[in-house]
């Protein structure tokens, strides 16, 4: 049990190359999509019978469920409610040759994205536009976190999730793949002028940075260009997450009406 919740920390999830997986919705992608990153699950009675069809699935998977009271449970997980599974799953994170060698034709790069559930909300809507794969930086926030993966709810198991690449490298490999990297910048030009002009319906390589400082000079430079989504009301600002999620479908509509 402390080692299950140990988990929760990034040092034991680095040492093991294991992490949590927690709630029904969670647990029910991974085995539709992943069943092989299971290593072991925990349930109540209650849940299984709640959920007859992840018990069918599970079953049909051949995972091995152990069950456990609620207050068990509760000491495994990092939130309050785990909503009666826990899961302990192995990382799967993809190799950055592999992204650009299949040819992408949308990926989301994140550098330095500190926040859990910006980044999890990010991969959760590179999943909605059908991205290809998203690409984190050494210096954004574990994918394996509890709070990011409760953010993808699910999505992280659908998206290919490269882990701990250097911002050069990836940019230079998006290049050689004939991506344009785009970088997301209140400094950059009106995102509607790049709507215009169709350039938005190239393969494409979004850069998201820091919530709070957003991109460095030398890694904006690295960029084809810099967008920044025009603020018609009196917003002060947009939150990471949200203009990820728009700038990433803007690219998915713009890229499916030229096809």
């Amino acid at each position: 049990m402390r080692a299950v919740a140990k988990l929760a920390r990034r040092v034991a999830r680095k040492e093991t190359g294991l992490f949590l997986l927690e709630g029904p919705q969670a647990v029910r992608e991974a085995v539709a999509f992943r069943p092989d990153v299971i290593v072991e699950l925990y349930a109540t009675p209650t849940a299984l019978e709640k959920h007859a069809d992840l018990r069918s699935a599970l079953v049909d998977e051949g995972v091995e469920i152990e069950f456990v009271t609620e207050d068990v449970l509760a000491a495994m997980a990092d939130t309050v409610t785990p909503q009666g599974f826990v899961a302990v799953a192995k990382q799967n994170p993809t190799a950055l040759k592999d992204v650009f060698s299949a040819r992408p034709r949308l990926v989301a790069i994140c550098e330095e994205v500190r926040d859990p559930g910006n980044l999890g909300t990010i991969i959760r809507a590179a999943d909605a536009v059908g991205a290809d794969a998203v690409v984190l930086t050494g210096r954004t926030v574990d994918p394996y976190n509890p709070k990011v993966v409760r953010s993808t709810t699910g999505s992280l198991f659908h998206v290919p999730v490269v882990v701990g690449a250097d911002l050069a490298d990836v940019v230079a490999r998006s290049r050689g793949a004939g991506l344009d990297v785009v970088a997301a910048d209140v400094k950059g030009d009106d995102l509607l002028a790049a709507r215009r002009d169709g350039s938005l319906a190239r393969p494409t390589a979004w850069l998201f940075g820091n919530e709070a400082r957003g991109l460095a000079d030398d890694a904006l430079a690295l960029a084809h260009r810099a967008l920044r989504l025009p603020i018609f009301g009196r917003a002060e600002s947009l939150n990471l997450a949200t203009a990820a999620s728009v700038c990433l479908y803007e690219s998915a509509f713009a890229q499916r009406e030229a096809e």
